[in-house]
């Protein structure tokens, strides 16, 4: 009984031997296929709407109304008509038909803004629904609300009104906090034209003329508003009053003493995931749920806006909204907050920046190896990505990552899939247990021999 149970302990330790060789050698063979032709890098979420965006451009917006990122992650684009769907389907993409053009949508936010201005609401295109979507706030009074009402039915039933809780207003008060005398609002990202530095953030926190500090005593000037949009657009740049940013500026804030190192800019897709931070609420995250959004702040109205599900507080405002470590807006304002929820909207990234003439600062690494590198709007494709923890916390002044990302352990590295090590341990630890059993094995079949010859010649 005792040898039975051996020859079944040796039976299934050479078949574990021999599945551990086999797991070992495709583990290796994938990390060299990997080394030697690396598959293309995870392609930043903002550029993920291109093929829909060089469809519906080529297509044309009499034919097609909008393109968005799936659940799936597969770009949709929205047609007219089953040529124009076999065309999309041809490229790869998935093709929704709809009765409504991105010419009739446009059409209607033309007649829209035509109307008199009603503060408290705001209007998009949905593209998935096909259909252009009213808010209004709890500002708007019945009268209002009824005379813009009678507006939409006017232009058709693909106009949806809908009533939402809170108030759109602008956040005044990134992930830092700047403060002046009109409140505290939070710095977006660091940009160049070249012989100074700036801050973007919010056309709103300030008009041009206006003095921020870094700290609430006003002890520390950190510079002043030297070109402001808002309303119609919502950006400003703030010079830094030293001329420069600092070591590190490519990095935001997320808080928790951590940031995130920024490599471009883009404009977003509808349905992709991102991500704001502010002074207020801190990191945050939400889907894009429309582009080119309206909203009418009691301030004035502002056009062409990211609108996204990302909540947002007081003090929020500029605060920089990114995915992939692409940045893509700024935050302009929006309703509700970050317990209940709410829609905020932000300042597109690449349109401030054609305006202002200014580029992003990234690392030396994304822009050629210069020191303090800057980018043009569109991003890096291999630019790399990833949290870090920077120095303490005035805009500009953080530290970029170096080195092993944080927490990364020698065990980690070995245990990554994409090296050989973790291949080569399997293949040796499957050798070695081949082995043994094997000389365990011609160990027990000698002393056995030994005992019978023994016993048949004593």
């Amino acid at each position: 009984m005792r040898h039975a149970r051996r020859r079944v302990v040796r039976r299934v330790t050479r078949l574990a031997a021999v599945g551990g060789l086999l797991l070992g050698g495709a583990m290796v063979t994938q990390a060299a296929m990997a080394s030697e032709t690396p598959s293309a890098p995870a392609r930043p979420l903002a550029a993920t709407g291109d093929t829909g965006a060089a469809l519906v451009a080529r297509l044309g917006t009499a034919r097609t109304a909008g393109d968005w990122i799936g659940a799936d992650g597969r770009t949709v684009v929205a047609v007219t008509d089953e040529a124009a769907a076999r065309e999309v389907r041809r490229a790869g993409a998935e093709a929704k038909v709809v009765p409504h053009s991105m010419n009739e949508l446009k059409s209607a936010t033309a007649t829209l803004r035509s109307a008199p201005r009603v503060p408290g609401t705001a209007w998009a295109v949905d593209y998935r629904a096909n259909r252009v979507v009213v808010r209004a706030d709890r500002t708007v009074s019945a009268g209002d609300w009824s005379r813009l009402t009678r507006v939409a039915t006017g232009i058709g039933g693909f106009v949806h009104m809908e009533r939402t809780k809170g108030t759109f207003t602008t956040r005044l008060n990134g992930a830092q906090p700047i403060l002046s005398t009109g409140g505290r609002c939070s710095a977006g990202f660091n940009v160049t034209d070249g012989r100074s530095d700036f801050i973007l953030t919010a056309g709103h926190c300030g008009p041009a003329g206006s003095t921020w500090f870094a700290d609430n005593q006003g002890g520390q000037q950190l510079g002043r508003t030297v070109n402001s949009s808002f309303p119609g657009s919502d950006f400003s740049l703030v010079q830094y009053a030293g001329g420069k940013a600092g070591a590190g500026a490519d990095v935001v804030a997320i808080g928790g003493g951590k940031g995130v190192r920024i490599t471009g800019a883009a404009d977003p897709a509808v349905g992709q995931r991102v991500f704001r931070s502010g002074s207020t609420s801190g990191l945050r995250d939400g889907r894009v749920t429309a582009l080119n959004a309206t909203v009418n702040y009691p301030e004035g109205t502002v056009t062409g806006l990211i609108e996204t599900t990302v909540c947002a507080e007081p003090g929020d405002s500029g605060g920089p909204l990114f995915s992939e470590g692409i940045a893509l807006g700024v935050t302009s304002g929006g309703n509700g907050d970050c317990t209940a929820g709410g829609t905020t909207f932000f300042q597109p990234v690449t349109k401030a920046l054609t305006a202002l003439g200014v580029r992003l600062i990234v690392s030396a690494r994304n822009a050629g190896g210069a020191p303090g590198g800057t980018s043009s709007p569109a991003p890096a494709a291999s630019a790399a990505q990833g949290a870090m923890a920077p120095n303490a916390a005035s805009p500009g002044s953080s530290a970029p990552v170096t080195g092993a990302p944080q927490g990364s352990t020698l065990l980690a590295r070995l245990t990554d899939t994409r090296n050989v090590g973790p291949g080569l341990l399997v293949i040796a630890g499957s050798l070695i247990a081949l082995v043994a059993t094997r000389y365990i094995r011609a160990e027990q079949d000698r002393k056995a021999y030994r005992r019978h010859y023994s016993a048949t010649w004593g």
